[in-house]
């Protein structure tokens, strides 16, 4: 065969049409990546969060003129988020493109699953059995969506919401008049006014508050956490907050309607709960303050029951090393009030040294007794308990090896042993820092790397992280703004969402699932954050519409071979006010999941990319609740 040489004709055909290829090759892919890097673009583009003024909206009343902006989706061509309060909602166009959940009932506006007082009556009225959490079966559990109130309202802004809530939103005046001599709660038109009053401070919780701190400091920044044992509508919790202390106000559902409610419409951190035979849902050593006015629990123990101390010894176990535990009302100051409060004398002599006498076999030292005021306070170690032990042999000391086990675990009188320490001046488990440099600073359950898996690096990390997906956020949703007052991380890790959001007027909180591989829920409480348990395959200790905006970080990926993610979506709608917010992180397929049913619960949302690109597969979903109300032709 004849041999091509380089300058022959045949030669530099081939070698023009390699390169010919050669070109068209490169071209192709040029073009490739260009239209792929160009629509990654227009899908990771963040919307305006400034209305289009070609977006058609609803018109509102003064009021909602008067409450400002509520995140909303506009129409998808629009590719906008619409930030303007929507209180209309034609439904019929919705229903067309979707099969919606159906509207609950109106009598069902109010409807807290696992404190149901019909399912409660079914249980032991002893030890307020019966008022613990008793969560519907399968077979009970409802799909349909938890109605507002007709003429429902967006809440007053914080600080406002303190002391004015809207009637419509809440409509009882049972407390109102119930209460009235104590200043709890009044009636003003077509308004709540809250005055700050208690059954123990009728002149207002502001000034009880001064009382304590007289005997207790409370502005130095070491009590940062507190409890409030049977809360009322939490004034005393809402009045705390002005001296950086964040309370969880509890109460019982039960014949004082709506307390619980009343205090989370006035953006005040607040939990249905009760004191019965189950551990309350925190870790051990969370609180830096527990306080009891005239809250009706037998601190000395039950009747007739084996139980003495039992209530002390559960607030001995959530208190921090060296916090306090206040307590006014029945028996403290009985000399003055036995008359007034119809006991006799002598019964309440009695309960008062019983208190006492379990007081001190917990090794906890009487700081003061003034007037109506009596102040407790927990060792800050146990080295030198052992000789009061020997004294005092009831309650023993706990053989648990697990104090911070709370969910569903019976209470025990026992005494919750303390971290060891080298010598008497030591703070059992690690002292924390003063608020607010408490927030920033390692918490001593990851310094002494008691949370397997989470090292000091890590949490540096989780706080680059949070700036990082800060900053992200507040470009997708007005965070900024002060339009959230009431959030919840429904899985909060450390809680890097609630300090990347100190500077702002919310309170966060911050949920630990329980079959989270790690409880980091202590580590939260030592950075001066509130949060509690809860397994979210059943429903929140809340009544509905209590939370403006929630957050799930890869929440449903860890339930979704526990439990159907449909229920705990609608449990989202529940507690969600109506035009609140949901931002959710997880796989792509799990969001498309996701927004799916969101779409059948009425919700507006689009997925965006992670904040490192569209590269990355965990995506982000931001949804906005519609308003939309039950028929008024329900309403009664």
């Amino acid at each position: 065969m004849a041999k091509d040489y380089p300058a022959s004709p045949k030669a530099q055909h081939l070698q023009e049409s390699k390169k010919q290829r050669l070109t068209y090759v490169l071209v192709v892919s040029a073009l490739c990546v260009a239209f792929y890097v160009l629509g990654a673009w227009q899908n990771s583009t963040m919307p305006n969060p400034v209305a289009d003024s070609a977006i058609s909206r609803v018109d509102c009343d003064t009021v909602a003129q008067r409450d400002g902006s509520v995140p909303s989706f506009a129409p998808a061509s629009e590719n906008v988020l619409d930030f303007d309060a929507h209180h209309q909602l034609n439904l019929s166009e919705t229903e067309s493109v979707v099969q919606q959940f159906p509207a609950c009932p109106l009598n069902q506006s109010e409807y807290t699953p696992c404190e149901d007082r019909k399912r409660g009556r079914l249980f032991d009225r002893d030890m307020l059995i019966y008022r613990e959490r008793h969560c519907p079966g399968k077979d009970e559990q409802i799909r349909c969506l938890i109605p507002a109130p007709p003429k429902y309202k967006n809440p007053f802004r914080w600080p406002e919401s303190r002391d004015v809530a809207w009637f419509d939103n809440i409509p009882h005046k049972e407390l109102s008049i119930e209460k009235a001599v104590q200043n709890w709660i009044r009636v003003e038109g077509n308004k709540f006014r809250f005055p700050g009053g208690g059954t123990m401070f009728p002149h207002g919780a502001e000034a009880y508050i001064d009382e304590i701190s007289k005997l207790i400091s409370l502005s130095d920044g070491r009590i940062r956490t507190a409890i409030d044992t049977g809360c009322g509508v939490a004034s005393f919790g809402a009045y705390l907050l002005k001296r950086n202390i964040i309370t969880v106000s509890f109460a019982p559902r039960d014949t004082h309607e709506a307390q619980v409610q009343f205090a989370l419409e006035r953006g005040v951190p607040a939990i249905l709960g009760v004191m019965g035979s189950i551990r309350l849902p925190y870790p051990s050593r969370a609180f830096d303050l527990a306080h009891c006015s005239r809250c009706l629990i037998p601190w000395g123990g039950h009747v007739n029951k084996s139980s003495d101390g039992l209530y002390l010894a559960e607030i001995d176990r959530i208190l921090r090393p060296g916090g306090y535990w206040i307590h006014s009302g029945p028996p403290i100051n009985w000399k003055t009030h036995h008359n007034g409060w119809k006991r006799a004398e002598e019964d309440l002599k009695r309960e008062q040294d019983k208190i006492e006498d379990v007081a001190r076999s917990l090794c906890w030292n009487k700081v003061a007794e003034k007037e109506d005021l009596s102040i407790w306070q927990k060792p800050k170690n146990h080295l030198e308990c052992a000789d009061i032990k020997k004294k005092h042999k009831i309650p023993h000391i706990c053989k648990s090896d697990n104090p911070d086990a709370a969910w569903y675990k019976k209470m025990e009188s026992c005494l919750t042993p303390l971290p060891e320490v080298s010598n008497q001046g030591s703070i059992a488990g690690g002292e924390v820092a003063r608020w607010p440099k408490r927030a920033f600073t390692v918490p001593p359950r990851v310094k002494r790397g008691t949370i397997p898996g989470i090292d000091e690096k890590k949490f540096e990390e989780d706080m680059k992280l949070w700036e990082k997906r800060l900053a992200y956020y507040k470009r997708t949703t007005p965070i900024a703004q002060g339009r959230y007052r009431n959030v919840m991380d429904m899985n909060a890790n450390l809680g890097g969402f609630a300090a990347s959001l100190v500077k702002y007027p919310v309170w966060v909180m911050n949920v630990v699932p329980v079959n989270s591989d790690k409880d980091t829920l202590g580590a939260i409480y030592e950075r001066g954050f509130i949060g509690t348990y809860q397994d979210w395959c059943e429903a929140f200790s809340t009544y509905p519409r209590t939370y403006d905006l929630l957050h799930a970080d890869n929440l449903f990926s860890i339930y979704q071979d526990r439990c159907d993610i449909t229920d705990i979506l609608l449990e989202m709608d529940r507690i969600l006010r109506p035009e609140g917010t949901a931002i959710i992180r997880d796989t792509v397929d799990m969001l498309t999941k996701v927004q799916a049913i969101a779409q059948r619960m009425r919700w507006d949302s689009r997925i965006l990319d992670h904040e490192d690109g569209p590269f990355n597969p965990e995506k982000v979903l931001v949804a906005v609740k519609t308003y939309w109300t039950a028929d008024p032709s329900e309403h009664s």
